[in-house]
């Protein structure tokens, strides 16, 4: 669904206040509690920010993907934390089934997503398998009208918190490639799954990620998304090309953040009897940084374009998500530079979203990884096999 020009300005300036107004001020608290109220998580289920990608049928705002980057890089302005509690269910918890699930299943859980009500997660790495998600080692043994699944998942967002997992498991052992790979519904309760100890993090407070832990856990057969075994890896791959331009736009977001708290201290600061922001130095910092963040987000917003006008973006998503992601990292990086001492220090907010950027560069497909991705494409394409 595309939103005429007024509304979805509307409600990007919405998202705006409340992030600046309601959000930013926490900061500090969630990231000295490490956790988020649950009043503001409230606030966010009302505000519709569970269901932006899930079809308006469902209940959900059903934002193309041009809107939901314009609103995710509004949620960028502070704590990825915050963007992270809802983030699974507006990528890859939800748009499985969004993509692939069949009526019954869409029926059943795609409502509660889209209020917040179900915190939808996925569940593909494991301790062996990152980078690699074809090599899924988790199994999935027929058993009459049921499978068993056993194996662990590892770094799975808002596992503490999900009431669904979308799971990868190998259903066909013969087949050590993609094609043995089926996705799974696993609702948090049933027996055989337990969750392990939050993870202890670099940054990024707030946002908690854990092992899933399969033993022997039972399932129906119809939990299998689309109902037929084997395209799993797929329905991964489908679902994580729009969550690779998200997160970019996420980046982008994040960028204006970190110039506006760098122009501000250089503003500031005095040094030799002037602000350091006159310092031809400081200024080529500023500027390099200004200009990454424009590159930025015009890249995502042609991905985002292509996207919504049908076009295969294989290689615009993991051009946006390289970019971006590598980019927020400079950024960062010169933001605590003009910060001097002072960006080492807890007190000053670019200290915090330096280490929360890092962490955009590897998940979701690493740097490395986008490097493949971008030129196995483009070997193809001179090959003539794409």
């Amino acid at each position: 669904m595309a939103l005429d020009s007024e509304t979805l300005s509307q409600f990007r300036d919405t998202i705006r206040r409340f992030v600046r107004e309601r959000l930013v001020p926490l900061e500090a608290r969630v990231a000295e509690e490490d956790r988020l109220p649950d009043d503001v998580v409230e606030e966010m289920r009302q505000i519709g920010l569970f269901g932006l990608s899930v079809p308006a049928e469902f209940g959900g705002l059903g934002l193309n993907m041009v809107e939901e980057a314009t609103i995710i890089a509004e949620m960028g302005w502070t704590s990825p934390a915050f963007r992270s509690i809802f983030g699974t269910n507006v990528g890859i918890g939800s748009q499985g089934i969004v993509i692939d699930g069949t009526e019954e299943q869409k029926q059943r859980y795609l409502s509660r997503i889209a209020s917040g009500e179900l915190i939808a997660s996925f569940a593909l790495t494991e301790p062996d398998v990152g980078s690699d998600a074809k090599s899924v080692k988790t199994t999935a043994r027929r058993d009459g009208e049921h499978y068993v699944i056993n194996g662990t998942k590892r770094f799975i967002t808002n596992a503490p918190r999900a009431g669904l997992f979308t799971v990868m498991a190998r259903t066909n052992p013969d087949d050590k490639g993609a094609g043995g790979v089926s996705a799974f519904l696993v609702e948090a309760g049933t027996p055989g799954l337990s969750i392990g100890k939050p993870d202890r993090k670099m940054g990024q407070k707030g946002a908690h990620t854990a092992d899933v832990i399969f033993d022997e856990c039972r399932v129906p057969a119809s939990a299998i998304v689309g109902g037929v075994p084997g395209m799993g890896f797929k329905t991964a791959m489908k679902v994580l090309e729009r969550g690779r331009i998200h997160i970019a736009a996420l980046c982008v977001g994040v960028m204006d953040r970190l110039i506006h708290e760098a122009l501000t201290y250089a503003c500031e600061r005095r040094q030799f009897g002037q602000t350091i922001a006159n310092f031809q130095l400081i200024q080529a910092m500023l500027a390099d940084s200004r200009m990454e963040a424009y590159a930025a987000r015009s890249m995502v917003m042609d991905a985002a374009t292509r996207h919504d006008a049908g076009e295969n973006v294989a290689t615009e998503a993991s051009c946006c998500k390289l970019f971006a992601t590598e980019a927020v990292g400079r950024i960062a990086d010169r933001a605590v530079q003009i910060h001097g001492g002072s960006g080492y220090m807890a007190e000053y907010a670019v200290e915090r979203f330096y280490r929360d950027v890092r962490l955009f560069r590897i998940y979701e497909g690493t740097s490395q990884i986008q490097q493949l991705v971008i030129a196995g494409h483009m070997i193809r394409q001179a090959e003539g096999r794409a």
